[in-house]
């Protein structure tokens, strides 16, 4: 962004859209019932953050049962949801940061440093989720960990790598501001 001479009013907003397309990922994430599904005919499982659900191999109704009832369940839900409630700071952060004319870089760090830490959580809710799932409720058939938990694991990796461009931006400050005059090579014939 910096070298190859993209202006700074042009491109300040990339990371904060970036962050909203993260927290859009991260509603994906915790309102679809996609975190486990059959993978075969009969579909007879499928499960999201919030609960499992399973139904007869002839095609019956779904019968629900809440994850909330399992301490690892409230664990798994309570810390991906930190997560994203970090993310989602994260994300009125920038807008605010990106907004001031004159660009706060320690606040800019400061926000990339919350990101790695709303990581860390999302991580560890996308990690107890899928280990404590598959030993602790009964599985029938094929099942894979589908959609909705992908789009998780999509927001977590997106809050590291922008957590990086966050706290590497400040680097380059006189750069993105305009302070350094150009130096151009030439070679002579």
């Amino acid at each position: 962004m910096v070298k190859y001479g993209l202006d700074y009013t042009r491109c300040r907003w990339i990371l904060p859209l970036l962050l909203g397309i993260g927290v859009i990922f991260g509603i994906i994430a915790l309102a679809g019932r996609g975190w486990l599904e059959s993978q075969t005919l009969p579909y007879v499982h499928q499960a999201s953050l919030w609960e499992s659900c399973t139904r007869p191999d002839q095609g019956g109704n779904w019968n629900c049962e809440s994850l909330m009832n399992y301490a690892w369940g409230r664990a798994a839900a309570a810390t991906y949801l930190v997560g994203f409630l970090l993310l989602v700071i994260c994300f009125a952060l920038a807008i605010i940061a990106f907004a001031i004319d004159t660009l706060r870089f320690n606040f800019i760090r400061g926000i990339g440093g919350l990101l790695f830490v709303a990581a860390v959580f999302s991580i560890m809710g996308l990690v107890i989720y899928p280990v404590k799932f598959s030993t602790e409720i009964e599985m029938t058939g094929i099942n894979m960990f589908s959609w909705a938990y992908g789009f998780g694991w999509t927001t977590a990796i997106m809050e590291i790598c922008l957590g990086f461009f966050f706290c590497c931006l400040p680097n380059y400050e006189d750069q993105i501001l305009g302070n350094v005059k150009p130096t151009y090579f030439y070679s002579s014939p």
